[in-house]
């Protein structure tokens, strides 16, 4: 079952002019030390990167149904990718707590993640679902 979903589009411009202008205040505020090096990685493309992982934390706060208040904070909001590249997301701390307090009993949650980006607009998606812990098939 679908218990949140959240989209986003982050303009990748406004992104490149607070990274010149905040550079780590930004980054440090909003990224995970892991998410910051994967995207200085990218070298000129950085800001893409950046872009895309912001409107992903947006969306997955919109699909908790909270956005980034009721302490859920951005850093409790991880995307890294899977060894075939997936894109995956990883919660902690209070983005965690709602999520489990969105997931009913009985049912494991799972966070499935779109990532893309055409200059100058990187997009998100993120489609929060509970499946069944057990399914009796007699």
């Amino acid at each position: 079952m679908i218990i949140g979903v959240g989209t986003d589009l982050c303009d990748i411009r406004r992104i490149e002019k607070t990274l010149l202008r905040f550079e780590e205040h930004f980054t440090d505020r909003i990224y995970t030390a892991g998410e910051q090096a994967k995207a200085e990685k990218r070298g000129p493309a950085r800001a893409n990167r950046y872009a895309m992982l912001y409107a992903a934390k947006e969306a997955c706060a919109k699909a908790l149904g909270t956005g980034f208040r009721d302490q859920v904070f951005w850093r409790d909001l991880a995307v890294d990718n899977l060894p075939s590249g997936q894109p995956i997301m990883t919660l902690s701390n209070g983005a965690l707590d709602r999520l489990q307090s969105l997931t009913p009993k009985g049912f494991s949650p799972k966070i499935d993640i779109s990532l893309t980006d055409e200059y100058p607009m990187a997009h998100a998606m993120v489609i929060i679902s509970a499946n069944p812990l057990s399914m009796d098939l007699s």
